[in-house]
C-alpha cells in the first residue's frame, strides 16, 4: 500500500529495519498486535457459541458510528466503540426471557433489520460528510495509515479490560456455551453471561474494525478462531492457537501491504482464509492417521 521507494530487497534484516523506520508503521504493528490478541480470544468464544451473525451485525453497526463521529468532528474510534457496545446491548435486549442460550434463530429478523438500517445510516453520514471516497474505504476495509500512539493506548486499555473480564467469567461462560441447559440447571446465570459476552464482543469488534474495517472484521474475529477449533478441541490450546494465528496473519499482512500497492485488509483476510483452508487439510490428515481403537475380539452373538 505504501510501496516503499526501495521496494522489497530480499534482505530480511534490511527490510525489517526499513519496515519500522516510520512511526506510523510502528503504531500500526502495535495496534495490530493488540487488536489481534483481543479479537482472537473473544472470537474463539464467539465461534464456540455460534454467534458469528452477532459479530457481523455489530461490525456493521460500528460503521455508522464511525461515520457519524467523523461527521461531527469526533474520533472515529469513539464512534466504533459507542455504536458497537450500544448495539450489543440492543441485540441482547431482543433475546427471549428464558435463561437458556438458544442461538440467534429467535431474533434473527430483528438483528437483520437493525443491520440493514445501520448500513443505510452509515452511508447517509458519509454522504453528509462529503469527504473523500478513501474515507469510506477506510471505514469499510480498514487502513493502517494515521494510527496515532494515543489510539494505540486506547486500544490497549480496552483490550486489557475486555480480556480481564473474559478471564473472570471464562469458566462459567465456557460451561454455558457448551451446554446452556445443564449450566442453567447448575445455577449458572446463563442470560447474564450472554449479555456480558455480547458487550465484550462489541468492544472486540470495535477494535478489529479499526484495523480491518467493518466489512473485513471476520478476518481477525472468526477465521483464526475457526481454524484453531478445527486443529484442536482443547480450550486452552485452542485459545492460544487462535492468538498465534491472528498475530501471524496480522504481522505478515501489514508487512506485505507496506511493500505493496494493494490494501492491507485484502492481505490480512487472504492469509487468514489460507490458514482456515489449511485447517481442513490438517484435520483430514490427523483423522486419517488417528489410531483406531482396538475392539475386543470374542464370539459374536448369533455366530
Amino acid at each position: 500500500m505504501v510501496a516503499a521507494a526501495s521496494g522489497w530487497s530480499w534482505n530480511v534484516v534490511t527490510d525489517v529495519r526499513h519496515l519500522f523506520a516510520y512511526p506510523f508503521m510502528v503504531n500500526a504493528f502495535l495496534a495490530g498486535t493488540v487488536v489481534a490478541v483481543a479479537a482472537a480470544v473473544v472470537g474463539w468464544f464467539m465461534v464456540l457459541r455460534r454467534q458469528t451473525f452477532a459479530g457481523h451485525t455489530l461490525a456493521l453497526i460500528g460503521f455508522p458510528g464511525a461515520a457519524g463521529a467523523t461527521l461531527i468532528g469526533v474520533s472515529a474510534s469513539a464512534g466504533y466503540f459507542a455504536f458497537a457496545i450500544v448495539g450489543a446491548l440492543v441485540v441482547a435486549s431482543t433475546r427471549g426471557s428464558g435463561t437458556a442460550y438458544r442461538g440467534f434463530s429467535e431474533e434473527s429478523a430483528v438483528v437483520g433489520t437493525v443491520q440493514a438500517f445501520a448500513l443505510a445510516a452509515g452511508f447517509l453520514f458519509v454522504a453528509l460528510y462529503q469527504g473523500f471516497l478513501n474515507g469510506i474505504n477506510s471505514l469499510l476495509f480498514g487502513t493502517f495509515l494515521g494510527i496515532t500512539i494515543g489510539q494505540v493506548w486506547v486500544l490497549l486499555v480496552v483490550a486489557v479490560a475486555a480480556l480481564v473480564v473474559l478471564g473472570l467469567i471464562g469458566r462459567p461462560l465456557l460451561f454455558a456455551s457448551v451446554d446452556p441447559d445443564v449450566a442453567a440447571a447448575r445455577g449458572v446465570r446463563v442470560r447474564l453471561l450472554g449479555v456480558l459476552f455480547l458487550v465484550l464482543l462489541g468492544a472486540a469488534v470495535a477494535e478489529a474494525s479499526q484495523i480491518t474495517g467493518s466489512l473485513l472484521v471476520f478476518a481477525l474475529l472468526v477465521m483464526p478462531a475457526a481454524a484453531a477449533q478445527r486443529f484442536t478441541a482443547r480450550p486452552v490450546v485452542g485459545l492460544a492457537l487462535s492468538v498465534v494465528i491472528a498475530l501471524i496473519v496480522t504481522w505478515v499482512g501489514l508487512a506485505v501491504a507496506y511493500y505493496s500497492p494493494y490494501p492491507m485488509g485484502f492481505y490480512i483476510t487472504t492469509f487468514a482464509f489460507a490458514v482456515y483452508l489449511a485447517s481442513f487439510a490438517v484435520r483430514y490428515i490427523l483423522d486419517r492417521h488417528r489410531p483406531v481403537p482396538r475392539v475386543a475380539l470374542g464370539p459374536r452373538v448369533g455366530t
